[in-house]
């Protein structure tokens, strides 16, 4: 571990017992997301990005399987699409991994006052999986925009659309956990009842 990293993390959690012993909910919630964020993101190079990034990587590559409207390169992380001009090769790098978005909910759901501990584990799996397919999808939807559209497309799709469609569903799950759920538990409850269910 990076020295710079355990000296950060070492104040970090000095000063969250600071504020914990003051009970100071509303800084603690801001600095343990906050310092959990950077922490998070510091040590997911390079190898929880190099999950990701190959995760995202199959993803698109099932989708690909299915309409043969691109091929993989899982080596490089390249992502081949086809069309009927100039076909376009999309890289699939750290900024495409979602690594950044799943690091920062994480970290909020982690302090977030009002769950408890299983609700706070729930939420972040949940949150994992959720950003992880979503992400897939915005690439796939980069896909099937440039197959049809042309290589001129390639930035409307990637850098406009595709992240329009990610950002509001990612605003739709930070809305369902930190929002509507403080007023009906939202998924952890339907979860809970549909296991007593099946129980």
């Amino acid at each position: 571990m990076d020295v710079n990293i355990l000296l950060g993390t070492v104040g970090w959690l000095y000063a969250l017992s600071v504020l914990k012993r003051a009970r100071l909910s509303a800084f603690t919630f801001i600095v343990g997301s906050a310092g959990l964020f950077f922490i998070l993101s510091a040590l997911s190079r390079p190898y929880w990005v190099w999950f990701f990034t190959h995760a995202v990587i199959h993803g698109v590559a099932l989708f690909s399987d299915i309409t043969n409207w691109s091929t993989i390169m899982f080596k490089t992380g390249l992502v081949y699409i086809t069309n009927g001009a100039n076909p376009v090769i999309m890289s699939i790098d750290y900024e495409c991994s979602g690594i950044i978005e799943t690091c920062a909910f994480v970290a909020l759901v982690s302090f977030f006052p009002t769950y408890e501990r299983k609700e706070k584990v729930f939420y972040a799996l949940f949150g994992l999986i959720y950003i992880y397919a979503i992400n897939v999808l915005r690439l796939c939807i980069v896909v099937v925009i440039v197959h049809f559209g042309g290589g001129q497309t390639f930035f409307l799709a990637h850098s406009v659309i595709g992240r329009l469609v990610f950002y509001v569903l990612i605003i739709a799950l930070y809305y369902n956990v930190f929002t509507y759920s403080q007023l009906a538990r939202g998924i952890y409850r339907e979860f809970v009842d549909w296991r007593h269910e099946k129980l």
